[in-house]
């Protein structure tokens, strides 16, 4: 049977019972007649053809109540072989079509119970009230293998249904499963680019805008030196550009074999600090303890933090010296980024803008901790620890550069 015509009359059961039951009753009816003539004795015809008839519209019901119809079905079948009729096939069609039914429809238990209690009937039925001259070994073990196999079958595909279902909604689960996960890695992604633009942009903007106004400053009273704030401008405007297609180049990467530049560091904290003195911030860095090297993503979410801290200052508070210490211990470093200076600009109204969000997301990512808010003595304070991997080597004490 072809696929468009299986799902038209499996989408019609009622006109599916209504077939099965009339070939059924057919066959049934047959199977009565021929076995009536076959014999020596004449049988009862009229009876056996009624027990057909009643088992036959019995399946009917098959599907909503399939313990009853193999109920009703069981004693037709009693009933004829009480007439001396030799329980065929033929004659077991129906009560076969219901047992059938009983293991589809039902759990295993109930199956094997009617089965059983089945054949019982029958078997008794052939031991006590069967007239006919035929073999006992035949009319008991001959309706006992015909009453099991069907409940066997139905079971059967019972069980290939539920196990089809089950790899089915697996399979639904699985995709949903990775249609969360492509959209949290999406999400994910999303926010990375836009922090690591948020801090390239932020960053190279606040020095652009102080590299802008110390030269308007110097062209009016110092000609000579406004060249070269002029040119630390352009630098500065040239490193963001390179900077941003880096990020943004990550959107049009096709292969993701393609190496790319190298992230930056701790190690790079010392031209970061002279593109501030460029604008008129003085960085002062102390470390404290054995200088190690941090995880790439650490390392990357560390300088982030200072740049974007002192990009704040910049462009925040009235200070011309910042303080950036760097505290190594067994398991972790701590980064604390100080001014004394007083703010010259609020910040949102909530008190954490994108900048503040972006340094709490990197250090969490990197397994550690930020705290930022102004000093109880004036100013404003970062303070953000980061794990370290494990070294067999103790600190060595501290040194100030």
């Amino acid at each position: 049977m072809s696929a468009p015509w299986q799902g038209r009359v499996l989408s019609h059961p009622r006109g599916l019972d209504i077939a099965l039951v009339l070939v059924l009753l057919a066959f049934s009816v047959g199977g009565t007649v021929l076995s009536s003539f076959l014999l020596d004795q004449r049988l009862a015809i009229w009876p056996a053809v009624l027990q057909s008839v009643i088992g036959c519209v019995a399946l009917l019901w098959r599907r909503s109540h399939p313990r009853t119809v193999v109920a009703v079905n069981a004693l037709c079948a009693a009933v004829d072989a009480s007439l001396g009729y030799l329980l065929t096939p033929l004659l077991q069609g129906p009560l076969m079509a219901a047992l059938y039914s009983l293991g589809l429809f039902t759990d295993r238990k109930t199956t094997r119970i009617g089965a059983a209690l089945t054949a019982a009937l029958l078997v008794a039925t052939a031991l006590v009230a069967n007239p006919s001259p035929h073999n006992l070994l035949l009319a008991t073990l001959n309706p006992v293998a015909w009453v099991f196999l069907p409940a066997v079958l139905g079971t059967a595909v019972q069980l290939r249904r539920d196990y089809v279902a089950a790899v089915r909604a697996r399979a639904e689960d699985a995709e949903q499963t990775r249609e969360e996960e492509a959209r949290r890695r999406v999400t994910q992604e999303r926010i990375r680019i836009a922090r690591e633009l948020h801090d390239v942009v932020a960053h190279h903007l606040a020095l652009a805008n102080a590299q802008a106004g110390t030269a308007a400053h110097l062209v009016r009273i110092h000609s000579d030196r406004a060249g070269a704030m002029l040119d630390s401008l352009k630098e500065t405007t040239a490193s963001a550009l390179r900077e941003m297609k880096a990020t943004v180049g990550l959107l049009r990467q096709d292969n993701e074999s393609e190496p790319l530049g190298p992230a930056p560091g701790l190690a790079q904290l010392d031209e970061l600090t002279a593109a501030f003195a460029t604008a008129g911030l003085a960085v002062r860095i102390e470390i404290e303890g054995e200088t190690r090297p941090l995880p790439p993503g650490a390392d990357l979410s560390a300088y982030r933090i200072v740049q974007e801290a002192l990009t704040n200052v910049t462009k925040h508070a009235a200070t011309a010296t910042t303080h950036v210490r760097l505290a190594y211990s067994a398991d972790r470093l701590t980064l604390t980024i100080t001014n004394d200076g007083l703010r010259v600009s609020a910040a949102p109204p909530s008190g954490r803008g994108f900048g503040l969000v972006g340094m709490q997301e990197r250090a969490h990512s990197a397994g550690g901790t930020l705290h930022a808010g102004p000093r109880p003595e004036g100013g404003f304070e970062v303070t953000c620890t980061l794990p370290l991997p494990p070294t067999h080597h103790q600190p060595e004490g501290s040194r100030t550069p």
